[in-house]
């Protein structure tokens, strides 16, 4: 009797042959699994946010090529452009594979970055500012290609369980400032930040690039049990993160000595390796119920009923359309779009109005927050911390940031889930809590700028995976990888307004008053500096208020979801399962006729 494909045979082999044989094939199927895809996605992530990092080497841009705060803002903005605008990297992801995306994403990240490390170290003569911008657009916009080319694929591998998946995904990103810090003071010590830019050239790049075969989409279903090995991976991201807690902590108290420093970056890859583990388990576990289910089964032949009306109704369905002599063109049904949750076209969800109320709430909440991380550097020189606490900064905002990544990501899953509270009014929340850190920082209260890295990393952080998550919720899964990208591109919009023409000129304005006070004027070549509170006081009353803007928008997109978010968003692919299960069923029954 034939019951036995090749497949079901090797799948045996594993279990029962032993030896070096028998690893091969377990490791082999463990590497080409979709949770070995994961764990190399958390990998890609881990290292994917070098853009939060610019308040670190920012000051070192700004003294060795003589810029002045607008000029420097104007480069952050530009990155901020970069590292969301990522629309191009969304329509190559609906035509090519994800190894296509991610190799493009290698070759920029390593020439925008590399570009940086030239001219900040002298290696080439001095750019204008149009090509260090243009350098700058170039390494931050990678990132784009490499949440595309990962984050993306996780979410279609993983469809039911999309709300801790881009928790847990995006939570790396915001660790990965952390991750770098340390990392960086293993390789080149704590006071090299040329040596940091270079760092952020070739690492990304080296991890992505390591992992291209992996990274694919598979044809599985979302299954119940998923959650639980999400909440695992989440547990070993948390220690990570308070392990990471801890040592910014305590080197910011004590000095440390390079080998030190490379104990620690050890032990911060180690537990980046951890969640190995769970993959490993997982394929066991798999493959072992497969085998179990094999051996199990009796040659007893099942009749399924009922299968065959679907296929005839969508044959019907066909028929009718294609035999229609009236064509339905496109851009007609841009202003007629399906009912949430449906697949929207690209134009239909661009000229949604749900679209358009949930860019304004990100352009008033994001753009604030990151004006904010942006200028961390200059906000710290100007309230007179020590230059040693504008890493520790960034690092509270790296740490902060991932808490509020995975906070977010998991905990509007449960209140979804239990008491299906809609995700835009997560968002409403996170947008008040931010304004606080806002003010903290116009008050300009002695040490309260640790405090405010803390809650507007933690804001930032949770905006994130709640809009990615209602994207994909009210638009549908089938043009994600662009409309992922379009709801990211509201962040640099508010990047321009806030950090370029609020916070940049203002800053200047303070500066140029201080210098003329002192009777001085400003030397050809020499960057600016303001010292005092009063240099961000009023660009983030400023920004306070417009984050309240961008609260009030997210409030009415909950009011508008509300109904949508009562009802069981998640059926469609539930639906499919079933289908699915019926295919197997009735591929099972013909084998067992034909033995």
């Amino acid at each position: 009797m034939r019951v036995e494909s090749l497949k079901d045979t090797k799948i045996k082999e594993w279990f029962s042959g032993g030896g070096l044989r028998g690893m091969k094939s377990l490791t082999y199927h463990v590497i080409t699994g979709r949770w070995f895809m994961l764990f190399a996605s958390l990998l890609i992530m881990s290292v994917a946010g070098a853009t939060y990092m610019f308040g670190i080497y920012s000051n070192e841009v700004k003294t060795s090529l003589g810029y002045d705060q607008s000029t420097l803002n104007l480069l952050s903005f530009f990155k901020d452009l970069g590292a969301n605008v990522g629309v191009v990297s969304g329509l190559v992801n609906e035509i090519t594979p994800p190894w296509v995306v991610l190799s493009i994403g290698v070759l920029m990240n390593f020439f925008g970055y590399f570009m940086i490390w030239l001219a900040v170290s002298g290696r080439i003569a001095k750019p204008q500012v149009w090509q260090m911008c243009l350098y700058i657009c170039i390494g931050a916009n990678s990132q784009t290609f490499a949440n595309t080319g990962a984050l993306v694929t996780c979410v279609k591998n993983f469809p039911g369980s999309r709300g801790s998946l881009l928790g847990l995904l995006k939570g790396y990103v915001g660790l990965s400032g952390a991750i770098i810090t340390q990392l960086y003071r293993a390789f080149y010590g704590d006071h090299n930040p040329q040596a940091l830019i270079l760092l952020i050239a070739w690492l990304p790049a080296a991890v992505s690039f390591l992992f291209l075969p992996t990274i694919r989409i598979f044809n599985t279903v979302h299954q119940p049990k998923n959650n639980r090995v999400f909440y695992h991976l989440l547990y070993i991201s948390l220690c990570l993160a308070g392990l990471l807690m801890v040592l910014i902590l305590v080197q910011n108290k004590l000095s440390f000595s390079r080998i030190e420093y490379t104990v620690d970056g050890l032990v911060v890859f180690s537990f980046l390796l951890l969640p190995l583990a769970v993959v490993f388990r997982e394929e066991v576990n798999h493959l072992k119920a497969k085998t179990q289910g094999l051996t199990d089964s009796a040659p007893e032949l099942k009749v399924v009923t009922e299968v065959t009306p679907p296929p005839i109704i969508k044959q019907e369905v066909l028929s009718t359309s294609t035999s229609s002599p009236e064509k339905i063109s496109c851009f007609r049904n841009v202003l007629n779009p399906p009912k949430r949750g449906e697949d929207y076209t690209i134009l239909q969800a661009l000229f949604s109005i749900d679209m358009l109320i949930l860019f304004v709430a990100t352009t008033f909440g994001a753009g604030g927050t990151l004006t904010a991380i942006d200028n961390l550097g200059q906000i710290g020189n100007s309230l007179g911390y020590p230059s040693k606490s504008t890493t520790t900064f960034v690092s509270l905002v790296s740490i902060w940031n991932y808490l509020g990544r995975v906070a977010a990501g998991y905990g509007s899953e449960v209140l979804l889930a239990k008491y299906k509270v809609p995700r835009p009014y997560m968002v409403t929340l996170v947008l008040l809590v931010s304004c606080v850190g806002h003010i903290l920082i116009a008050l300009g209260i002695p040490n309260s700028l640790y405090l405010s890295s803390v809650i507007i990393g933690f804001c930032f952080g949770a905006q994130w995976p709640l809009m990615f998550a209602i994207i994909s919720e009210i638009f549908g899964l089938k043009y994600y990888s662009t409309l992922y990208n379009l709801g990211a591109a509201a962040s640099p919009v508010g990047s321009y307004i806030l950090n370029v023409k609020v916070a940049g000129i203002l800053y200047d304005k303070e500066a140029l008053k201080q210098l003329k006070a002192k009777g001085l004027t400003r030397e050809a070549g020499k960057d600016l500096t303001c010292v005092g509170v009063q240099c961000y006081r009023m660009a983030f009353i400023i920004i306070t208020a417009s984050t309240l803007v961008g609260c009030l928008a997210s409030f009415i997109l909950a009011l508008r979801t509300r109904k949508f978010y009562k009802g069981d968003i998640y059926r469609k692919f539930r639906t499919e399962h079933e289908t699915t299960e019926n295919e197997m069923e009735i591929t099972k029954t013909g084998v067992r006729c034909s033995g």
